[in-house]
């Protein structure tokens, strides 16, 4: 079983910056795919970022390509997601997920974040 926790969202201006963070527990992590989703309103979720268990591969989803950063750190059981120049199209719940195979069908999920852009 594992067990995701996000934290870092909030509220920020377009143009802004925010840093989201994924506790992870439980067994296996660093064997496990890790990915950021998001759902905007009205919207279907949508994959934003994948990073791949070594940490050496990383997929985004080309709306955020150039502006988010996705990253690992297994020995605090960490993932996170650096989002710079935030705009308007970016407020979403925003959930990690970890999957055993492709990160497409995630096993688990944390519960989301919440992150506002204002104009």
């Amino acid at each position: 079983q594992v067990q995701l926790v996000e934290s870092g969202g909030g509220l920020v201006q377009a143009g802004g910056s925010l840093r989201l963070s994924c506790t992870v527990s439980g067994r296996a992590f660093t064997r496990y795919t890790m990915g950021w989703f998001r759902r905007a309103p009205g919207k279907e979720r949508e994959f934003v970022a994948a990073i791949g268990w070594s940490g050496g591969s990383t997929y985004y989803v080309d709306s955020v390509k150039g502006r988010f950063t996705i990253s690992r750190d297994k020995a605090k059981n960490m993932v996170y997601l650096q989002m710079n120049s935030l705009n308007l199209e970016d407020t979403a719940i925003y959930y990690c997920a970890a999957a055993g195979g492709t990160i497409a069908t995630p096993n688990y999920w944390g519960q989301g974040t919440q992150v506002t852009v204002s104009s």
